[in-house]
């Protein structure tokens, strides 16, 4: 089995650190629809820097948009974004599309593995039968089917594909002894296989949407705590001293992953009539912070009698996440783009995330650095990458005029240097 030919699916932030570790033992065909990321890929550069140049220039790997180049491999491997639409309920086109590519393909003796966050029952319900429509081909007799979620957290994170225990799954058991051969070769924890495929699906789903839901209590208490004028850093820090506490934290979720599986389980309760409070009620506390913290911008400016309209703001950080270069459904933008609507001087530093980029998909321009001394009146620490905490306090301040008012939304600083934390 060492000399199989295996194709990888989309190459973002989980397909193409999976490519790149498999090319260490196989031939790999690394495949995704966008011409740019092939061609940026093939000279050797990752722009979500999640993969050194040195693995994109293995020999045993050929990246591609062609596919004609998918002919012929033994295993396909998918892993596409799995996003929601505007009305926050699953969109499955890049899953369909990349399903129905691989059936085209498909042989005697193939093995489809999805590792794309899918609701319980997808595999089962959609893709297998899309594989079989196109192909031609009998699940567990012409071909087989696996399910391995994938639990890389991108951007600066020791949480990476090769260090964590990985959840495999398949059609039957001559197919999971195949994921089993193949996730050893690069998996340096153990293999932790699961009965079935909806199995796996709903274990995915489940440990992002607890995380979702933790700090969906954490952001309501805050909000509580605002009222109550207490400081709920202080209040997690003396909770957190019994032993079973959860350390948890409040602040904005969003992303590709935390920000968007509870509707995708939100989704499949609700086709089979179940009611999922709990997960419903997390989600839309979450969704609502930064609405929130605008308010509060906006009662703070009104105590102070200070017009919001003709203040000088700096906004620090618009990816979704700390130390990382994905902006996908950033909660930090949404907030920017509330106070964009009520304010023209609003200007926007985030080190880590490409400029070019931001701007084309934004329409809204990233300093290059931050040079304007005594110059702004509001400073919102939204996203704490290293490179804005090593900027320090006391620097930033002399960015700011002396009545300068600081947001520091993950409370990085002590209360006493901030106006506002979470």
């Amino acid at each position: 089995m060492h000399n199989l030919k295996i194709a990888v699916i989309g190459l973002g932030y989980v397909g193409l650190p999976l490519a790149t570790s498999l090319s260490s033992c196989f031939n790999v065909i690394g495949y995704d629809v966008n011409a740019l990321r092939i061609k940026e890929l093939s000279s050797g550069f990752d722009r979500t820097e999640e993969v050194k140049k040195k693995s994109l220039k293995n020999k045993n790997i050929n990246f591609t948009n062609r596919k004609k180049d998918l002919v012929n491999c033994d295993i396909y491997i998918i892993t596409v974004p799995t996003p929601v639409n505007k009305k926050n309920t699953p969109d499955l086109k890049n899953l369909i599309l990349a399903t129905k590519t691989v059936a085209k393909n498909l042989n005697f003796n193939n093995v489809v593995i999805y590792e794309s966050t899918v609701y319980p029952g997808c595999t089962d319900d959609i893709c297998i039968p899309l594989l079989e429509k196109y192909s031609g081909l009998k699940i567990n007799i012409d071909f087989f089917v696996g399910y391995s979620p994938e639990r890389i957290d991108p951007g600066v994170s020791k949480f990476k594909l090769k260090n964590q225990i990985k959840i495999i799954s398949a059609s039957n058991n001559k197919a999971l002894k195949i994921l089993n051969f193949i996730y050893s070769k690069i998996i340096n924890k153990k293999l932790y296989a699961v009965e079935n495929i909806k199995t796996a699906e709903a274990s995915k789903i489940i440990e992002n949407t607890q995380r979702d839901i933790n700090i969906a209590f954490m952001n309501e208490v805050a909000m509580l705590f605002k009222k109550l004028n207490i400081n709920t850093n202080q209040v997690l820090n003396a909770a957190k001293t019994k032993w079973n506490f959860l350390d948890f934290k409040p602040g904005l979720v969003g992303g590709h992953c935390i920000g968007v599986d509870p509707y995708y389980l939100m989704h499949k309760a609700k086709k089979i009539g179940f009611n999922s409070k709990i997960i419903t009620a997390g989600r839309k506390v979450n969704d609502k912070i930064p609405n929130f913290i605008f308010s509060e911008i906006i009662k703070i400016c009104r105590i102070k009698q200070i017009n919001f309209k003709k203040l000088k703001i700096l906004f620090l950080g618009v990816a979704f996440k700390e130390n990382c270069v994905d902006c996908r459904n950033s909660k930090a933008i949404e907030l920017l783009q509330l106070i964009k609507k009520k304010n023209n001087s609003t200007e926007v530093y985030d080190p880590v995330v490409n400029k070019s980029d931001f701007l084309k998909n934004f329409k809204i321009k990233l300093l290059d650095n931050i040079y304007k001394k005594n110059y702004y009146d509001l400073i919102i620490v939204a996203v704490p990458h290293k490179k804005i905490k090593k900027i320090g306090l006391k620097k930033i301040k002399k960015f700011g005029k002396k009545e300068l008012l600081i947001f520091d939304i993950k409370s990085i600083f002590k209360k006493s240097e901030a106006q506002w934390q979470l």
